[in-house]
């Protein structure tokens, strides 16, 4: 059997299940993540069937549904009334008709349910990646000075990876001048309707949205709203925002919103771009996935579900494969993967999905393990 020695830049959630994947296969993966830690940052993962489907065959789904919510339905609703729009059921019927349910769960949670699958000796922690060398075999330095010397670059670093812009300069994100905040709260703080499923309240304009559901079996409420801001461009999830001014934006929506945003003690605020889709993932041997290929604004929910999705198509493509076949191996993975998801990047700009009753297969019923590799 051929064998690869597989280097991954980035220890999120794409990188870690192409581990998992790759590994499986008998390559030797090595990840490299800048942390010095992994540590319980982040608050929610939306886990769509086609997601929890592609990690189940990655033997991580039982540990997941042991802390994950599992949403009873998509719900859409109006901002100020409350009228729904649509309502999609989830929990059994998607697991009877996707093959999966939804899950929703803590970041933290997903990330030690994949960490946990990969030996420790694989990992590199406090490994930033300075730069990427593909000639004559890719090289990969660090910012301590160090250099490792692999077969295939994999870059899982995110939306502003380092490999990225090694490989291809740096990209021209657009401001789309919209702020996020995000927030999570005890359930037992509330007392409002549909706590258990994933409703999206639409406001007044397509920009402006609350969306809500539940985390951690149910105990935790997740809280995700957007708004139009000119004035604040940072681009990064963690940082701290202002509670009042979260009520003051949302204070004419509907009852449960004001209720719900009564019960935030804390938020983080972020700015959100959006880029166009890559004309080219891979360049000699070495390739993207996940946010690094393709970020998108999170208005279908399918940033992670992509990421998940990339790893195991990539393994599927690097299966029994060695250093000569892998440019073709890299086309077929980039064959099979820049179509769907520069549809969702669009379509999660667009900010149209499942507003009104529609068909959710063709983003719910993608199957990672089974889709053609061409």
């Amino acid at each position: 059997m051929s064998k690869l020695t597989i280097g991954i830049c980035g220890g999120g959630v794409g990188g870690l299940c192409a581990a998992i994947a790759l590994r499986k296969l008998g390559h030797e993966v090595r990840v490299y993540e800048q942390a010095q830690q992994f540590l319980r940052i982040g608050a929610d993962v939306n886990l769509t069937p086609n997601a929890v489907r592609a990690l189940d065959g990655l033997g991580v789904g039982d540990v997941l549904r042991e802390t994950a919510a599992r949403p009873t339905h998509r719900i859409s609703r109006t901002w100020d009334t409350g009228v729904e729009t649509s309502r999609l059921p989830m929990s059994e019927a998607a697991e009877q008709k996707y093959g999966a349910p939804q899950l929703t769960i803590h970041r933290g949670d997903l990330l030690r349910a994949l960490e946990a699958k990969i030996p420790a000796e694989c990992i590199r922690l406090g490994a930033k990646v300075k730069s990427v060398e593909l000639e004559p075999r890719p090289v990969i330095t660090f910012e301590d000075g160090s250099t490792d010397e692999v077969d295939l670059v994999v870059a899982g670093d995110g939306i502003h990876s380092a490999v990225r812009k090694a490989l291809f300069g740096d990209d021209s994100p657009v401001f789309t001048g919209l702020v996020s905040y995000r927030a999570v709260i005890p359930r037992s703080a509330v007392d409002v309707d549909n706590l258990d499923a994933f409703t999206k309240w639409w406001g007044p304009t397509p920009d402006v949205q609350v969306v809500v559901f539940p985390l951690t079996r149910g105990e935790e409420v997740f809280i995700f709203a957007t708004t139009p801001q000119d004035d604040w461009r940072e681009e990064s999830w963690t940082l701290p925002g202002d509670v009042e001014e979260l009520r003051e934006v949302y204070k004419d929506f509907h009852p449960d919103v004001q209720a719900l945003l009564a019960a935030c003690d804390s938020v983080t605020k972020s700015a959100l771009y959006v880029r166009e889709p890559m004309p080219q993932w891979s360049k000699g041997h070495a390739t993207l996935l996940g946010d690094a290929a393709h970020p998108m604004v999170p208005f279908m929910a399918q940033g992670a579900c992509m990421a998940i999705e990339d790893a195991i198509v990539l393994s599927r493509c690097l299966d029994g494969v060695g250093v000569e076949q892998l440019d073709d191996a890299l086309a077929h993975y980039e064959n099979a993967r820049k179509e769907r998801t520069a549809k969702v990047q669009r379509g999660s700009r667009a900010n149209e999905w499942l507003k009104e009753e529609g068909n959710a297969d063709w983003v719910y019923a993608y199957s990672a393990w089974d889709v053609a590799l061409s």
